[in-house]
């Protein structure tokens, strides 16, 4: 039986997650131009009237940004994908504009951001865990990207870690991206409640 969006959102137990909603992954002149060319049409504006909604409601929103150090350590090189990532033009060197959080979406004096320097997703090896848990979260709204590895990664190891994954398709992103549609309704589907940010929005108000 699915389970009443309205209890799973509760804002006493919700966090809302952003992962890598950060100037040099999805804003202008992004590392993923591609990437952020299709997030900027439908997931940047509802990723951002989520988050807003989330605020007004006092549920708490932690932002999660990836950086490397310009010498690279700390950093994975163990995958296709990190190996490419150091051939970009765009660093996302810690304490530069690149993993500074999209200014659509925005830092209020509420929110928590956390920086991480290894890994594919937000929660694997970082604070996100612990953070969510003295938090008194047991859902987690997660919105960001990519649907391709990041948002998938983040739905398991939540899930692992025994939280309730609520999804709104319309605020995440990947390439292509009938490709990520195709994942959200074959492999994140068993996994989150698969919703909309209205839907979400519309249980705190």
């Amino acid at each position: 039986m699915p389970l009443d969006l309205a209890t799973l959102v509760d804002p006493a137990h919700t966090v809302v997650v952003t992962q890598e909603c950060q100037n040099g992954v999805i804003g202008p002149g992004a590392a993923l131009p591609q990437l952020a060319e299709i997030a900027r049409r439908h997931m940047v504006p509802a990723a951002a009237r989520l988050v807003a909604a989330a605020r007004a409601a006092s549920v708490p929103v932690v932002h999660c940004v990836a950086a490397r150090r310009a010498d690279g350590q700390g950093s994975n090189a163990n995958a296709r994908l990190f190996l490419g990532m150091r051939k970009l033009s765009v660093e996302l060197l810690p304490g530069t504009p690149a993993v500074e959080v999209i200014p659509e979406i925005g830092v209020a004096g509420s929110d928590i951001v956390l920086s991480r320097l290894h890994g594919l997703g937000p929660m694997g090896g970082t604070d996100l865990d612990p953070v969510l848990r003295n938090l008194g979260a047991t859902t987690v709204v997660g919105v960001g990207v990519s649907v391709n590895v990041g948002m998938t990664n983040f739905a398991m190891d939540a899930v692992n870690a025994g939280y309730q994954f609520v999804l709104p398709r319309d605020a995440v992103a990947g390439i292509p991206e009938d490709y990520a549609d195709a994942v959200i309704d074959n492999t994140l589907s068993l996994l989150a409640t698969v919703t909309t940010v209205d839907d979400v929005a519309a249980c705190w108000t």
